[in-house]
C-alpha cells in the first residue's frame, strides 16, 4: 500500500496493492494491522451508497462522536473533499480533494473533526466507507458545500442536494461551540 500526504496531517490518500490479471482483479481495502501502521484508527463496516451523477453530499461532520471515515469507490467515480473544521487547528478552514473511482481505487482518509463531503461525477458510483464511530443523528451537522470562504472547486455547477445540504451554514456562520477543536 503507497501512502499519499497531503498538506493538513492526518489525511491521506492511500493507494491500495491491486493483484490482478485477464480475470480480474483482487485489492484488499482494510487490513487493520497494516492501516494502524499507516497512522489510522481502527474502523468499523461501513455501508455502500450508489448514487447518479450530478448528486452532491456533504460537507458532513459529527460532534461530539466525530467520524474519521475511509472511503473509496467500487464503481463510478467521485470528487471528494476533507475539510479541517477543528476549532484552534493551524489549518482551519483549508480542504483537500481527491479524486476516487473504480479506476485508480484510491482511497481518501478523513479524520475526525473534519467535515465531509463529495459528488458523483460519473453516471452512477457506488461508494464504500469504513468510519471510525457509529452514525449519531443527534450529533451530525453539515456546511455549506459551496462555502465561498473555503474556495472548493467543485466539478458541477449545480448538484443535485439534500434539503439538509441546501439550508447548511457557511463555515463562519456555524456556532462555534458545536464546532470540534484541534485538542479533540
Amino acid at each position: 500500500m503507497d501512502l499519499i500526504e497531503t498538506h493538513i496531517p492526518g489525511v491521506v490518500i492511500l493507494e491500495p496493492r491491486v493483484f490482478g490479471d485477464a480475470r480480474g482483479f483482487f485489492m484488499e481495502t482494510w487490513n487493520q494491522a497494516r492501516y494502524a501502521e499507516a497512522g489510522l484508527r481502527e474502523l468499523r463496516p461501513g455501508q455502500p451508497v450508489l448514487l447518479r451523477r450530478g448528486v452532491l453530499r456533504g460537507l458532513h461532520f459529527q460532534h461530539p462522536n466525530a467520524q474519521g471515515k475511509l472511503v473509496y469507490v467500487l464503481q463510478g467515480e467521485v470528487f471528494d473533499v476533507a475539510v479541517d473544521i477543528r476549532r484552534g487547528s493551524p489549518t482551519f478552514g483549508q480542504s483537500v480533494s481527491a479524486l476516487l473511482s473504480s479506476d485508480n481505487k484510491r482511497q481518501f482518509y478523513v479524520p475526525p473533526g473534519f467535515a465531509h463531503g463529495f459528488c458523483v461525477t460519473s453516471e452512477t458510483a457506488l461508494f464504500a466507507y469504513k468510519c471510525t464511530e457509529l452514525y449519531s443523528p443527534k450529533d451530525e451537522a453539515s456546511i455549506l458545500w459551496n462555502d465561498p470562504a473555503l474556495g472548493i472547486d467543485w466539478p458541477i455547477d449545480a448538484p443535485e442536494l439534500s434539503d439538509k445540504d441546501r439550508v447548511a451554514l457557511p463555515l463562519g456562520e456555524f456556532p462555534q461551540d458545536r464546532l470540534p477543536t484541534y485538542a479533540d
